[in-house]
């Protein structure tokens, strides 16, 4: 088996932090390896100015609300584009020093070389995994809402066929289908639309949210959502 191969199987067995943005990709990521592994918390990182995660827009409110349900310590730190790789490392070894041996991300179609979570976490010491590597982007879906997963979509990218009134819409299989039948990837992988969870089998209880005035950024609509 390749050293990439077992980006699937990795967690087995180990300690690990779960590169996690509050999404469904993470989550169900983190679900599958708490089967297999122990979880030591979660690396969430924000924008330069420390208010919103980088990669779905979530105030430090709504992160903390969902790892304190996790029952996992978040590790965040707040990075430009320019450090951000610096800064992302530095709480590899935070987690490392605190038993990590294993980095989980989310990642479906990551390539097999060249991987920059691959690279950054040879450099900190850990192994990389990838339960979701190469997984049918429908079957991720699919077995996210069949696991109970709750997720609601909270950015959109109008230029790649996205709404504004998909904002706040439930990932259910229903919705899932409409998205296809417009053409748009199931797990958003082309960048058409982030989601957040709010309940599924990592957490210990559903996340209370209050939904705020859409926010638009050029191709971009977002949902604010603050804990309720």
């Amino acid at each position: 088996m390749t050293a990439s191969m077992d980006w699937k199987y990795n967690a087995r067995n180990h300690k690990f932090i779960t590169s996690f943005s509050g999404g469904k990709d993470g989550s169900l990521a983190l679900y599958k390896s708490m089967k297999v592994g122990e979880a030591v918390g979660l690396i969430v990182m924000m924008e330069e100015e420390g208010k919103r995660s980088r990669s779905h827009g979530m105030p430090p409110e709504i992160i903390h609300a969902q790892a304190e349900s996790i029952g996992l310590p978040a590790y965040t730190a707040a990075a430009s584009w320019e450090d951000y790789e610096k800064v992302f490392i530095e709480l590899l070894e935070k987690a490392k020093n605190q038993g990590a041996e294993v980095l989980v991300t989310g990642d479906l179609d990551m390539p097999a070389h060249g991987c920059w979570h691959d690279e950054v976490t040879k450099k900190a010491g850990l192994k990389l995994a990838m339960p979701l590597w190469e997984m049918d982007h429908r079957q991720a879906v699919k077995e996210f809402i069949d696991l109970g997963f709750v997720a609601i979509v909270v950015t959109v990218n109008v230029s790649l066929g996205m709404r504004e009134d998909d904002l706040g819409r439930t990932l259910d299989h229903q919705y899932v289908k409409k998205l296809e039948d417009r053409g748009i990837d199931p797990c958003g992988e082309g960048g058409e639309f982030h989601t957040t969870v709010l309940d599924g089998p990592v957490f210990k209880y559903p996340i209370s949210i209050r939904k705020g005035e859409v926010l638009r950024d050029g191709d971009y609509a977002f949902l604010p959502l603050e804990p309720g």
